[in-house]
């Protein structure tokens, strides 16, 4: 018996787990369907590269995407303790404050920027910052780059001649700019939620975590969330929950799990055969996510990291890293990069940008013969809106994810907007010495139907679904602003699913600061004291 149980050890639901557990007369249960993140790759920066081939994740895939060619995406979602933050790479970025602040207007209280920096703040152990926006001490890790290549600095520069200017910290005062990326690293290896909040509760006799359980339903009794029912030796095993069953599976692991529970759109879950426990229109909708288009070029020399690929230079690189915490194995392969305008009326920075320091780091992407480079951008505020729904009632069966890419054209025109600007990136004089040619898209490439039919081929996600258990006060959330499901008792979510709107960045921190901010909700804590930061106009494109 448990007070808590929380569902999914993912980033929010390990800051939640640890947050709870602080109290040592509560009894709080974290069930976790993946195991344990005991491989050394977990923990080495770059091992990034590997999650991307499937290490810790479920292996799913987008249903055909109408509006591309019918193309099926791959889907990556983790399965492994820690959740995204053990297997991403390493990004740590917010959003912009105007993300937030539209959250709170539109009924969301409690939820603008002001509210929920002190949670961005609590969270962070930053080694570099420490100021209005940042703070030590915390159990995640935030550092710079101990791994940059000369590159990076000709990208930055390369990017400074189209007018990006260079922004020392997109997570201040302003997001606009181009700069390095502060990542989720501490010492060298990897800060994940896992080692962060877990790390710190470890040894608490009042927290179990248990790792490889299937969650199969919800248990709900007289309109109250009463525990959980699991896989157990081939049967069913009830855990009960005396408060709360907390949610914290993801974008697409929470919708699932509430809608095998009966709990959902009551027309598509009698579809499938599932019995229907509480009609909840709003689950499993209201999907978005950031599709990523890149630019390929091959290299006029050994100015990344392709050749480490080679066994004999992995193992070189290996020694390197247990020995002196440097070398390739150190980097996120993503720590430059920025957020710039593909609408030059946007409210905000709509774009962007990551620079790999390589060709083929993540599955599915071409990987150059000879040493390459690769400039992914990506659209962050799409107008798009898709859905993920049962396939049937079998918990083992996959989830029917779709997206809805580039269903709304304005979505389409800015993602090649982009892609267009990445390219000019490329080209630039400061990146000279160290690009031989542009390989994708290609110099046939050219025309707005061309790039379509590129992206179209060629496009995958940022990895950053969310929005599919939406928090509001309209007829569509499934949560209530203090995270509660509507119409039941007893029941939370928290994660990036519960997000109105996704935040214009990675989605790691915000998930972070929504576990944060959820223990205290559930606990009846009062918030934390709201910032006193003036807003500050951000950088824009010159106009001609």
């Amino acid at each position: 018996m448990a007070d808590y149980i929380i569902v999914g050890g993912g980033p929010a639901g390990c800051a939640i787990a640890a947050r709870l557990s602080e109290d040592a007369s509560v009894r709080v249960t974290l069930l976790e369907a993946g195991g344990h993140d005991r491989h050394p790759l977990y923990h080495w920066p770059a091992g990034f590269a590997k999650m991307t081939k499937g290490i810790g994740s479920w292996g799913w895939s987008t249903v055909p995407q109408r509006h591309m060619q019918d193309r099926v995406l791959r889907y990556t979602q983790a399965k492994v303790i820690g959740g995204g933050s053990t297997i991403n790479a390493q990004l740590y970025t917010r959003g912009n404050r105007l993300d937030y602040d539209e959250w709170a207007q539109a009924g969301c209280r409690g939820w603008a920027y002001e509210d929920v920096l002190p949670y961005f703040r609590r969270a962070e152990d930053n080694q570099r910052f420490s100021d209005d926006f940042h703070a030590y001490g915390g159990p995640i890790g935030v550092s710079m780059p101990v791994a940059p290549l000369p590159i990076c600095d000709a990208f930055m520069r390369a990017a400074q001649e189209l007018g990006i200017p260079y922004n020392h910290d997109f997570n201040g005062a302003r997001q606009a700019g181009i700069g390095f990326y502060q990542l989720t690293q501490k010492n060298a290896r990897r800060s994940s939620a896992a080692t962060g909040y877990l790390g710190e509760a470890a040894g608490r006799a009042n927290l179990t975590v248990r790792t490889g359980v299937e969650v199969l339903r919800i248990v709900v009794e007289k309109g109250r969330a009463v525990g959980v029912e699991i896989a157990e030796n081939g049967g069913k095993l009830l855990l009960r929950a005396e408060r709360e069953v907390i949610v914290s599976s993801g974008a697409i692991g929470s919708p699932r799990l509430l809608m095998l529970s009966g709990i959902g759109p009551a027309d598509h879950l009698e579809s499938v055969g599932v019995d229907v426990v509480h009609d909840l229109p709003g689950v499993g909708g209201n999907l978005q996510d950031h599709l990523d288009l890149f630019v390929i070029a091959e290299c006029t020399g050994d100015h990344t990291y392709d050749s480490y690929a080679k066994w004999h230079r992995s193992a070189l690189a290996g020694i390197e890293y247990l020995l002196l915490k440097k070398g390739p194995v150190a980097s996120s392969l993503f720590e430059t990069g920025g957020f710039w305008y593909a609408d030059p009326e946007a409210r905000s920075p709509d774009i962007q940008f990551h620079l790999g320091l390589g060709s083929g780091i993540e599955a599915g992407v071409a990987k150059l013969s000879n040493a390459g480079v690769t400039l992914n951008s990506a659209f962050l505020r799409p107008r798009s809106r898709g859905t993920v729904r049962l396939a049937s009632s079998d918990p083992k069966a996959a989830p029917l994810i779709d997206p809805n890419y580039w269903e709304d054209p304005y979505d389409r025109q800015m993602s090649l907007e982009g892609l267009k600007l990445a390219r000019e990136i490329v080209r630039q004089k400061a990146l000279k010495p160290f690009v031989m040619a542009e390989r994708l898209p290609g110099d046939g490439v050219v025309t707005d139907e061309d790039l379509f039919l590129y992206g179209c081929r060629h496009a995958k996600t940022d990895h950053h679904p969310a929005g599919t258990c939406k928090m509001g006060v309209d007829d569509m959330a499934v949560v209530d602003p203090e995270l509660r499901l509507r119409g039941i008792e007893g029941l939370r979510v928290a994660d990036s699913s519960i997000m109105p709107r996704v935040n214009s960045s990675n989605t790691n921190a915000p998930t972070i600061m929504i576990g944060e901010k959820a223990a205290d909700l559930i606990r009846g804590a009062a918030p934390l004291p709201r910032a006193n930061i003036a807003p500050v106009e951000e950088m824009r494109p010159r106009v001609a």
